[in-house]
Protein backbone atom coordinates (compact mmCIF):
# COMPACT_ATOMS: atom_id res chain seq x y z
CA UNK A 1 0.00 0.00 0.00
CA UNK A 2 1.23 3.61 -0.87
CA UNK A 3 2.35 5.77 2.07
CA UNK A 4 0.89 9.18 2.24
CA UNK A 5 2.63 11.86 4.01
CA UNK A 6 1.44 13.80 7.18
CA UNK A 7 0.02 16.48 4.77
CA UNK A 8 -1.98 13.92 2.87
CA UNK A 9 -3.38 12.09 6.21
CA UNK A 10 -3.53 15.67 8.07
CA UNK A 11 -6.03 16.55 5.29
CA UNK A 12 -7.66 13.03 4.42
CA UNK A 13 -9.22 13.50 8.78
CA UNK A 14 -11.56 16.61 7.25
CA UNK A 15 -13.39 14.04 4.80
CA UNK A 16 -16.15 12.53 6.21
CA UNK A 17 -17.16 9.11 4.51
CA UNK A 18 -20.39 10.34 2.53
CA UNK A 19 -21.35 12.32 -0.35
CA UNK A 20 -20.87 15.64 -0.69
CA UNK A 21 -23.11 18.37 -2.48
CA UNK A 22 -21.21 20.41 -5.03
CA UNK A 23 -21.24 23.52 -2.85
CA UNK A 24 -19.95 21.19 0.29
CA UNK A 25 -16.78 19.92 -2.13
CA UNK A 26 -16.36 23.36 -3.30
CA UNK A 27 -15.82 24.06 0.30
CA UNK A 28 -13.47 21.41 0.95
CA UNK A 29 -11.63 21.60 -2.06
CA UNK A 30 -10.74 25.26 -1.22
CA UNK A 31 -9.78 24.49 2.11
CA UNK A 32 -7.70 21.40 1.67
CA UNK A 33 -5.57 22.91 -0.94
CA UNK A 34 -2.19 23.07 0.88
CA UNK A 35 0.67 22.36 -1.53
CA UNK A 36 3.51 25.06 -2.39
CA UNK A 37 1.98 25.76 -5.94
CA UNK A 38 -1.74 26.79 -7.12
CA UNK A 39 -3.02 22.54 -7.48
CA UNK A 40 -5.33 21.67 -10.64
CA UNK A 41 -9.05 21.01 -9.58
CA UNK A 42 -9.31 17.54 -10.94
CA UNK A 43 -12.75 15.36 -10.93
CA UNK A 44 -13.30 11.65 -12.40
CA UNK A 45 -17.00 10.64 -12.92
CA UNK A 46 -17.51 6.95 -12.95
CA UNK A 47 -20.09 6.16 -16.09
CA UNK A 48 -22.46 2.57 -15.99
CA UNK A 49 -21.38 1.89 -19.89
CA UNK A 50 -19.20 -0.50 -21.03
CA UNK A 51 -16.35 1.43 -23.45
CA UNK A 52 -16.15 -2.23 -25.02
CA UNK A 53 -18.94 -1.61 -26.96
CA UNK A 54 -18.23 1.52 -29.49
CA UNK A 55 -21.77 2.75 -28.89
CA UNK A 56 -21.17 3.23 -25.11
CA UNK A 57 -17.83 5.32 -25.94
CA UNK A 58 -18.62 7.98 -23.96
CA UNK A 59 -16.81 11.27 -25.64
CA UNK A 60 -16.62 14.81 -26.46
CA UNK A 61 -15.87 18.72 -25.77
CA UNK A 62 -16.57 21.30 -23.73
CA UNK A 63 -15.69 25.28 -23.74
CA UNK A 64 -15.38 25.31 -19.56
CA UNK A 65 -16.63 29.11 -18.92
CA UNK A 66 -13.29 29.98 -16.51
CA UNK A 67 -11.22 27.81 -18.43
CA UNK A 68 -8.59 25.77 -16.70
CA UNK A 69 -5.92 28.51 -15.42
CA UNK A 70 -3.36 26.93 -17.02
CA UNK A 71 -1.30 27.80 -20.14
CA UNK A 72 -2.76 25.44 -23.20
CA UNK A 73 0.08 24.28 -25.26
CA UNK A 74 -1.38 24.27 -28.86
CA UNK A 75 0.56 22.26 -32.13
CA UNK A 76 -1.29 22.30 -35.25
CA UNK A 77 -0.02 20.13 -38.11
CA UNK A 78 -0.79 22.26 -41.43
CA UNK A 79 0.18 24.25 -44.42
CA UNK A 80 0.20 26.95 -46.57
CA UNK A 81 -2.93 29.69 -45.51
CA UNK A 82 -4.22 27.11 -42.60
CA UNK A 83 -0.61 27.69 -41.07
CA UNK A 84 -0.77 31.56 -41.49
CA UNK A 85 -4.11 31.27 -39.62
CA UNK A 86 -3.41 29.31 -37.03
CA UNK A 87 -0.28 31.40 -36.34
CA UNK A 88 -2.22 34.18 -36.50
CA UNK A 89 -4.95 32.87 -33.55
CA UNK A 90 -1.75 32.40 -30.92
CA UNK A 91 -1.08 28.57 -31.52
CA UNK A 92 2.32 27.87 -29.88
CA UNK A 93 3.59 25.57 -32.72
CA UNK A 94 2.85 25.52 -36.34
CA UNK A 95 4.57 23.60 -39.17
CA UNK A 96 3.90 20.00 -41.28
CA UNK A 97 6.69 17.31 -41.89
CA UNK A 98 9.34 18.77 -39.46
CA UNK A 99 7.04 18.60 -36.20
CA UNK A 100 5.81 14.97 -37.31
CA UNK A 101 9.51 13.92 -37.46
CA UNK A 102 10.20 15.56 -33.99
CA UNK A 103 7.04 13.94 -32.38
CA UNK A 104 8.88 10.64 -33.65
CA UNK A 105 12.08 11.30 -31.94
CA UNK A 106 9.92 11.80 -28.60
CA UNK A 107 9.18 15.60 -28.69
CA UNK A 108 5.55 15.73 -26.85
CA UNK A 109 5.90 19.38 -25.45
CA UNK A 110 2.72 20.27 -26.29
CA UNK A 111 -1.25 19.73 -24.79
CA UNK A 112 -3.79 19.39 -27.98
CA UNK A 113 -3.12 18.43 -31.58
CA UNK A 114 -5.23 20.33 -34.19
CA UNK A 115 -4.40 19.07 -37.89
CA UNK A 116 -6.19 19.77 -41.08
CA UNK A 117 -8.27 17.35 -42.42
CA UNK A 118 -5.90 16.83 -45.61
CA UNK A 119 -2.76 16.32 -42.92
CA UNK A 120 -3.91 13.21 -40.97
CA UNK A 121 -2.66 11.12 -43.74
CA UNK A 122 0.53 11.75 -42.55
CA UNK A 123 -0.12 12.19 -38.95
CA UNK A 124 -1.39 8.21 -39.25
CA UNK A 125 1.72 7.11 -38.43
CA UNK A 126 2.11 8.89 -35.23
CA UNK A 127 -0.87 7.00 -33.76
CA UNK A 128 0.47 4.90 -31.44
CA UNK A 129 2.58 7.62 -30.06
CA UNK A 130 -0.55 10.22 -29.91
CA UNK A 131 -2.95 8.05 -29.53
CA UNK A 132 -1.94 6.43 -26.07
CA UNK A 133 -1.54 10.08 -24.74
CA UNK A 134 -5.05 11.54 -25.74
CA UNK A 135 -3.51 13.62 -27.93
CA UNK A 136 -4.44 12.61 -31.75
CA UNK A 137 -6.48 14.59 -33.53
CA UNK A 138 -9.62 13.86 -34.07
CA UNK A 139 -12.93 14.74 -35.92
CA UNK A 140 -15.24 14.20 -33.19
CA UNK A 141 -13.11 16.37 -30.85
CA UNK A 142 -13.28 19.34 -33.13
CA UNK A 143 -9.39 18.88 -33.86
CA UNK A 144 -9.47 17.83 -37.64
CA UNK A 145 -11.00 20.95 -39.26
CA UNK A 146 -10.32 23.59 -41.40
CA UNK A 147 -11.50 25.80 -39.51
CA UNK A 148 -7.94 26.05 -37.52
CA UNK A 149 -8.19 29.67 -36.42
CA UNK A 150 -11.44 29.33 -34.40
CA UNK A 151 -10.23 25.80 -33.13
CA UNK A 152 -6.92 27.28 -31.64
CA UNK A 153 -8.70 30.35 -29.74
CA UNK A 154 -11.65 27.93 -28.15
CA UNK A 155 -9.14 25.53 -27.13
CA UNK A 156 -7.02 28.40 -25.78
CA UNK A 157 -9.87 29.91 -23.87
CA UNK A 158 -10.84 26.11 -22.11
CA UNK A 159 -11.97 24.15 -24.60
CA UNK A 160 -11.42 20.17 -23.33
CA UNK A 161 -11.56 17.31 -24.48
CA UNK A 162 -13.05 14.25 -22.69
CA UNK A 163 -13.37 10.44 -23.13
CA UNK A 164 -14.42 7.73 -21.02
CA UNK A 165 -11.69 5.55 -19.86
CA UNK A 166 -11.40 1.73 -20.51
CA UNK A 167 -12.71 1.80 -16.81
CA UNK A 168 -15.46 3.43 -17.23
CA UNK A 169 -14.23 6.80 -15.75
CA UNK A 170 -14.23 10.21 -17.36
CA UNK A 171 -11.34 12.19 -15.86
CA UNK A 172 -10.10 15.58 -16.30
CA UNK A 173 -9.29 18.85 -14.82
CA UNK A 174 -11.77 21.65 -14.16
CA UNK A 175 -9.88 24.57 -13.01
CA UNK A 176 -7.18 25.53 -10.23
CA UNK A 177 -7.48 25.73 -6.49
CA UNK A 178 -7.13 29.53 -6.11
CA UNK A 179 -10.62 29.70 -8.68
CA UNK A 180 -12.95 31.51 -6.87
CA UNK A 181 -15.97 28.88 -5.22
CA UNK A 182 -18.18 30.33 -8.34
CA UNK A 183 -15.88 30.04 -11.34
CA UNK A 184 -15.57 26.40 -10.45
CA UNK A 185 -19.02 25.41 -9.69
CA UNK A 186 -19.79 26.67 -13.04
CA UNK A 187 -17.12 24.85 -14.69
CA UNK A 188 -18.10 21.71 -12.92
CA UNK A 189 -21.58 21.76 -13.71
CA UNK A 190 -20.70 22.71 -17.73
CA UNK A 191 -19.16 19.57 -17.73
CA UNK A 192 -21.25 17.50 -15.68
CA UNK A 193 -24.07 18.47 -17.85
CA UNK A 194 -22.24 17.57 -21.06
CA UNK A 195 -21.60 14.16 -19.64
CA UNK A 196 -25.20 13.64 -18.23
CA UNK A 197 -26.61 14.82 -21.79
CA UNK A 198 -24.00 12.17 -23.67
CA UNK A 199 -25.59 9.01 -22.45
CA UNK A 200 -25.63 6.73 -24.86
CA UNK A 201 -28.77 5.09 -25.40
CA UNK A 202 -27.55 1.92 -25.60
CA UNK A 203 -26.69 2.29 -21.43
CA UNK A 204 -28.79 0.33 -19.15
CA UNK A 205 -29.05 1.50 -15.50
CA UNK A 206 -27.40 4.19 -13.27
CA UNK A 207 -25.44 6.05 -15.70
CA UNK A 208 -23.63 7.97 -13.16
CA UNK A 209 -22.09 5.44 -10.98
CA UNK A 210 -19.62 7.69 -8.58
CA UNK A 211 -18.38 11.05 -8.90
CA UNK A 212 -15.26 12.08 -7.35
CA UNK A 213 -13.41 15.77 -6.71
CA UNK A 214 -9.74 16.45 -6.01
CA UNK A 215 -6.64 18.47 -5.38
CA UNK A 216 -3.68 17.34 -7.54
CA UNK A 217 -2.39 16.14 -4.11
CA UNK A 218 -5.31 15.80 -1.91
CA UNK A 219 -7.76 12.72 -1.38
CA UNK A 220 -11.24 12.74 -3.29
CA UNK A 221 -14.14 14.05 -2.45
CA UNK A 222 -17.49 12.05 -2.99
CA UNK A 223 -20.08 14.19 -4.11
CA UNK A 224 -23.79 13.19 -4.88
CA UNK A 225 -24.84 11.73 -7.69
CA UNK A 226 -28.11 12.82 -8.71
CA UNK A 227 -27.82 14.49 -12.19
CA UNK A 228 -30.26 17.49 -10.36
CA UNK A 229 -27.81 18.50 -8.46
CA UNK A 230 -25.72 20.01 -12.25
CA UNK A 231 -28.39 21.31 -13.60
CA UNK A 232 -28.93 25.45 -13.28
Amino acid sequence: MKKRSKRYREIAKLIEKREYTLDEAIELIKKTASAKFDETVEIAVRLGVDPRHADQVVRGTVSLPHGLGKEVRVLVIAKGDKAKEAEEAGADYVGYEEYIEKIQQGWLDFDVVIATPDAMRDLAKLGRILGPRGLMPSPKSGTVTFDVGRTVKEVKAGKIDFRVDRTGIVHTGVGKASFEPEKLKENIKTLMQTIIRLKPPSAKGTYLKSIYLSNTMGPGIKLVTNPQEYQD
